[in-house]
């Protein structure tokens, strides 16, 4: 599977990628929303990782175009400060994940997502 990780952490970035590339996963980064759009475009992951405070925009206030463009993505919301959720299309649901994250919650995420998948 791919994960597609978008945040302006760049220390946070590499340690997601190592996790899931030791887990198997194919991963890309993006450190702006802009780069993550395009990523989300021409990677087409299975999962997302945004973060909601990125240099040029907020990563939740895509979310509704996100979930139209790519409705079977898994997406996981991650922020330092939990702010509102964006308006969802009905039927969507997201994962909200707060920093610092921890792995073992990655851990129990990630196999809920798999055990639906088969």
């Amino acid at each position: 599977m791919k994960v597609l990780i978008v945040d302006d952490e760049i220390d946070l970035c590499l340690l997601l990628k190592s996790y899931f590339t030791r887990k198997g996963y194919e991963v890309a980064i993006a450190y702006t929303l802009a780069s993550g759009l395009d990523q989300l475009k021409n990677f087409s992951p299975e999962i997302l990782f945004l973060d909601n405070n990125l240099a040029d925009g907020l990563g939740w206030s895509m979310v509704p175009a996100i979930v139209r463009s790519s409705p079977q993505l898994q997406l996981y919301l991650i922020s330092a400060y939990h702010p509102p959720l964006p308006q969802l299309p009905p039927g969507v649901s997201v994962n909200v994940i707060e920093k610092p994250i921890s792995f073992s919650d990655l851990d129990l995420k990630l196999n809920h997502v798999n055990s639906e998948r088969h």
